[in-house]
């Protein structure tokens, strides 16, 4: 039996001169949650002391082992102070062995997200810069995801979009980029992640207003007249401040707060001229002037021609014919066209009740122009145009001679009665 029991402790004994234990555990971590450390001597006659030292010195716990071969853990909860390196210190039989060192980095967990905006607020011009910054208020190891309009802004997305550290950067934007933004922030440790996210910021982006055009017109009421000066920009983004200058001076002004375009009344009288108006747009950074437009209404007079001009294929091959109303004068003259001593309907207003005179015809350039998009025997005929004031319906007209265009198989004629 001694001789047994002898057998049994020498491998032991042999074993416990020299020994190394082994520590295991997480290098990275996230802060709040608890994690374990574990160290473990082999080959050691018990008992065993192991103690969990940090960065050197501090010593986080202390665990007997008197069985030999039992894993020894120490249990932490993470904090920022946690992080640093870890290695066990295990003493047996009088002899004190150092392990292997692991070092924990903690990671915590971003909160509190917000995206911040350059400019700010955030409103920016056509071919501005825009850069967007993803602010977490606390964190860690951050990584970050970009959403616009709810969806995210991935690599076969990106651009015109770059992407730099926590900043979403447009050099030059257009009005597509205008919409809702937003970021999240997030830190992942061994496949778990935390993610805190921003509200959406609502992107603006303007445009440059365009020259401003002008337009002046002319109603009658009973014996009085009323002039209307329209001002417009085709493009940009409101609000726009629209001022209407005559002769140099501002004498009206309105804020379109939805549109670009704004009505001034003026006065008018027949053959007086009122002076010269233009249109005035401005923004925050732009200031710009419309073409002049003199305020003098000529009523109609004079005399009122027609000229007709026929229109060839390569091949001389007669295709149509444009009858053009030349009136000598006149700041708005309404134009009616009579074919045979009968009033052509506009096209706009065509009587569904009656067979057109004349089924193929056309007008152009405010009914100056009469075009006959087909010639046959039956657009043969006298043509006559006739002018009146457009603001004065029951104007007198002013006629032209009558123009007889012939159509047959040889080439058209024109006579003048």
């Amino acid at each position: 039996m001694e001789k047994r029991q002898a057998l049994n402790f020498l491998p032991v004994l042999g074993g416990s001169s020299s020994f190394r234990p082994v520590l295991t555990g997480p290098d990275l971590a996230f802060s709040g949650p608890r994690v374990v450390f574990r160290c473990v001597a082999s080959n050691v006659s018990p008992p065993v002391i192991y103690e969990l030292i940090k960065d050197g010195r501090v010593r986080i716990g202390r665990n007997r082992d008197f069985q030999g071969g039992q894993v020894a853990s120490f249990p932490i909860k993470v904090t920022a102070a946690s992080e640093g390196s870890y290695h066990c210190r295990a003493t047996a039989g009088g002899t004190r062995e150092i392990s292997n060192s692991i070092k924990l980095r903690v990671v915590t967990p971003p909160s509190y997200t917000r995206v911040t905006s350059e400019p700010f607020p955030p409103v920016a011009y056509e071919g501005s810069r825009m850069a967007l910054s993803c602010d977490a208020e606390m964190g860690s190891n951050l990584s970050y995801s970009w959403f616009f309009n709810r969806k995210e802004i991935t690599s076969s997305t990106s651009l015109p979009f770059h992407f730099v550290e926590n900043k979403l950067l447009v050099e030059r934007v257009t009005p597509e980029y205008a919409g809702n933004y937003s970021c999240s922030a997030w830190s992942s440790v061994n496949g778990i992640k935390r993610i805190s996210s921003s509200t959406e910021v609502q992107v603006t982006i303007k445009v440059y207003v365009s020259k401003p055009e002008i337009s002046f017109s002319v109603h009658k009421e009973g014996t009085s007249y009323h002039g209307n000066v329209t001002c417009w920009s085709t493009r940009g983004s409101p609000p726009v401040n629209l001022y209407l200058l005559l002769d140099g001076k501002e004498v009206n002004s309105v804020t379109a707060a939805q549109t670009l375009a704004a009505w001034f009344l003026v006065v008018v009288v027949p053959e007086l001229d009122m002076g010269e108006a233009r249109c005035r747009v401005k923004t925050e950074n732009q200031d710009l002037t419309s073409e002049p437009v003199n305020l003098e209404v000529a009523p109609v007079g004079g005399n009122v021609k027609v000229e007709v001009e026929y229109l060839y294929t390569a091949d001389s091959k007669l295709t149509t014919a444009r009858l053009s109303c030349h009136v000598s004068r006149g700041t708005f003259p309404y134009i009616s066209w009579l074919f045979n001593d009968s009033v052509l309907p506009s096209e706009s207003h065509p009587d569904s009740h009656t067979q057109p005179i004349l089924p193929h015809i056309a007008f152009a350039d405010r009914r100056q122009s009469l075009i006959l998009t087909k010639l046959s025997p039956e657009e043969s005929g006298y043509y006559r145009c006739r002018a009146r004031d457009s603001y004065d319906d029951s104007g007198p007209w002013v006629e032209s001679a009558a123009e007889l265009v012939q159509v047959t198989g040889e080439r058209p004629g024109l006579r003048e009665e």
